[in-house]
């Protein structure tokens, strides 16, 4: 298959393990983006993918060539990548045309102009050519670097946190724009971020890698977000509301009701986490499933609300959780309130909070 096969990658700095048996795919026209928190390992294995850091243990492929394996190490430049760093990596002193041609040497003179002058029409910025990097804002560098890592048609582009120094409007539009760019291309692209939301909306498929360095859960976007394997996958896709117990005669008593726990035995601990998007709230007539809620607070974002509310009655009266409802919530609206929960967005793990 074309595209980067990593296989059995292990790496550690001294006695630091950084990487622990680290395997994965990314074909051709897929982007696969490597999710996890600072310090895990994310950009260490983007790095080694490139040959910027030696590797220790496994080999990489890309389509049927072995770039790295023991007592085989290809140098960058031949690997036909493209990389893109964090802060773009320009060159001051070459004007934008340059810089984007800077990875053609082994092309005329003439063909790397042209091929130049044709990726910078496909980002839009073919008229600042003979512009130097500084006079050109934060979102315009980063589509001459995109422009630059792509205009020797690389078989693998990596990118890393390739849209963490923009603002958020540039942000979206910039990350949208690349988007459909790499889309056009067909290359296989691994890119690594922080971001949650960035990874969902770029990505094919997640990486999500803990901080011991292992790939935790692999899969698409919706299957991650809506089957997380473990509570730190859960976590990792933004704030939870708690509710925890005993299991009695096989599961827990909620104020949403009963959650079987088929899996903890009577008097274990459990642990229910709800995505706060998961809790919606209405008025009127309860529902199956409803919970009677106090709201004590609500906050505009925007296009949604927080809102701080309190359980009236019921095996968690007094608990205080948050919902994420759309649009703005006004707490002073006369009438019950009640509370109900997506189970989509419930998860159900054993123990207590380390």
């Amino acid at each position: 298959m074309q595209g980067l096969h990593i296989h059995g990658i292990h790496h550690a700095y001294g006695e630091t393990a950084v990487l622990e048996n680290v395997s994965l795919t990314v074909p051709a026209g897929e982007l696969v983006c490597l999710l996890g928190p600072s310090g895990c390992g994310k950009t260490t294995l983007l790095r080694v993918a490139a040959g910027l850091e030696k590797l220790q243990t496994g080999s990489i492929t890309i389509d049927d060539t072995v770039v790295a394996e023991p007592g085989l190490e290809l140098p960058p430049e031949e690997r036909k990548i493209g990389f893109m760093f964090q802060d773009y990596a320009l060159f001051p002193h070459l004007t934008i045309r340059e810089n984007v041609s800077f990875g053609l040497f082994r092309q005329s003179k003439r063909a790397a102009h042209e091929r130049a002058m044709e990726m910078l029409h496909q980002v839009g910025l073919d008229h600042y050519a003979e512009d130097f990097p500084h006079t050109l804002s934060g979102g315009q560098q980063q589509r001459v670097a995109l422009a630059r890592a792509l205009a020797p048609a690389p078989r693998l582009l990596l990118l890393d946190e390739p849209f963490s120094g923009l603002d958020t409007n540039m942000r979206a539009r910039i990350r949208d724009e690349t988007l459909n760019m790499l889309k056009q291309t067909n290359v296989a692209t691994l890119m690594v971020t922080h971001d949650p939301r960035e990874a969902m909306y770029m990505s094919d498929r997640i990486k999500v890698m803990g901080a011991n360095g292992q790939v935790l859960q692999s899969g698409r976007p919706v299957d991650i977000y809506y089957k997380p394997v473990d509570e730190y996958v859960a976590r990792l896709f933004g704030p939870v509301n708690v509710i925890q117990g005993s299991v009695c005669q096989g599961g827990l008593e909620t104020s949403f009701g009963r959650y079987p726990a088929d899996e903890i035995g009577d008097g274990g601990d459990m642990r229910v986490l709800i995505r706060l998007e998961g809790v919606s709230l209405h008025n009127g007539a309860a529902t199956p499933g409803d919970a009677p809620v106090e709201v004590l607070s609500a906050h505009l974002l925007g296009d949604s609300s927080i809102v701080h509310i309190r359980f009236k009655e019921g095996a968690n009266q007094g608990l205080e959780i948050r919902a994420r409802v759309h649009g703005s919530f006004d707490p002073t609206e006369s009438g019950e309130v009640w509370a109900r929960v997506d189970p989509r967005c419930v998860f159900q793990y054993a123990g207590t909070p380390s």
